[in-house]
């Protein structure tokens, strides 16, 4: 799989941008673990024009990162034009376009899945980008706004006339948000009948290796994107990868991996953020790693009360010592832990290059 001089090799494994947890600090470690491509957070375009803090930061990528794509969103023609000129200078390798946010403070701007309503503004919208950047435009979008409005194969057919380089698409409507199972067969409609050179992504229900799988075989996609099945989880990608080679799925790490990884993963976040705002924003992220553990919501309880990094790591560390151990793997679904590692060598892995 190609996007523009992006070479992806052969089923590629992307990270889906996603607002509040596809950061630097986990898109870092989603690259560990075997992402082929990852994306940012979505990013407002009247947010860059007018030099927003939050949105400017976003435009933060690192080299270990590579190849990532900018995502941004809008809803006003000229805004989108100049956030282009400005992310474009923030030199991703891909700049994305979100045509599938689904939450109403966005669609209600008639940005991200609102602008499924409005297929004529999608295309001049596409047309804008497509004009400004120096590097390749994919797309991000849902099959339509409700069951009534489904249209996409001739909406895919029409964004690659656009001169987009890559189409990925949700298999969901904006109605459905992300609730229900999400619609392959439109997948495999979409590349039998719509896009005649450029790619298509599946996103949807990509949740394990063996679904993953399952949607390269019966829909033809090019590439799978990856969302919620990566958060709190970015060993999916390096799990799914060796699936997909040797038709076994690896074990899951070890919970003393996993208590490293979560380790590693707030002290990025200090670094990025500043340590009180990066204890507060990991809190979102314990559920995931924690999911499908005995005693998970009282390790939670417990990190939800610690307000700087340090005391995070003293209760992480305490759920490998044995005699204070408050958590533990369900028995048969996790291998056991090996010898732990200590806050310091999870502070000192954790930088990350500039």
């Amino acid at each position: 799989m190609q996007i523009g001089p992006v070479d992806l090799g052969r089923f590629p494994l992307l990270l889906a941008p996603m607002e509040d947890v596809s950061d630097p600090p986990f898109r870092a470690l989603c690259k560990r673990y075997g992402a082929d491509m990852v994306y940012t957070e979505f990013i407002s375009s009247g947010g860059l024009v007018y030099g927003a803090e939050d949105s400017v930061m976003k435009l933060d990528i690192r080299a270990n990162e590579r190849p990532v794509g900018i995502q941004i969103f809008g809803g006003d023609v000229e805004q989108v034009k100049q956030a282009t000129a400005i992310v474009d200078r923030a030199e991703p390798d891909v700049i994305d376009i979100n045509f599938g946010c689904p939450v109403r403070k966005v669609v209600c701007k008639e940005a991200g899945a609102g602008i499924l309503r409005n297929l004529p503004k999608m295309e001049t919208i596409t047309r804008t980008v497509v004009a400004m950047a120096t590097r390749p435009v994919t797309v991000k979008t849902r099959l339509g706004w409700d069951d009534n409005s489904i249209d996409i194969v001739n909406v895919a057919r029409m964004l690659e006339d656009c001169g987009i380089q890559a189409l990925a698409v949700h298999a969901r409507t904006r109605k459905q948000m992300y609730t229900g199972t999400a619609r392959w067969p439109y997948l495999r409609d979409i590349r039998k009948n719509g896009l005649r050179n450029i790619p298509l992504i599946g996103n949807g229900d990509a949740l394990a290796p063996p679904a993953i799988l399952r949607m390269f075989e019966e829909t033809g996609v090019d590439g799978v994107m990856i969302g919620r099945g990566a958060i709190g989880n970015p060993w999916i990608f390096q799990r799914t990868k060796e699936f997909l080679e040797t038709g076994e799925i690896p074990p899951a790490p070890s919970w003393q991996e996993r208590i490293g990884v979560v380790g590693e993963h707030l002290t990025m976040k200090c670094d990025w953020l500043g340590e009180s705002r990066g204890v507060k924003e990991m809190r979102r992220m314990y559920g995931g790693y924690f999911k499908g553990f005995r005693n998970a919501s009282q390790l939670r309880a417990r990190l939800m009360k610690c307000f700087t990094r340090q005391q995070v790591l003293e209760v992480l560390e305490s759920t490998l010592t044995p005699e204070r151990t408050v958590v533990g793997p369900t028995p048969g679904r996790h291998p056991t832990q090996s010898a732990r590692p200590t806050p310091a060598r999870w502070a000192q892995a954790a930088r990350y290059p500039e």
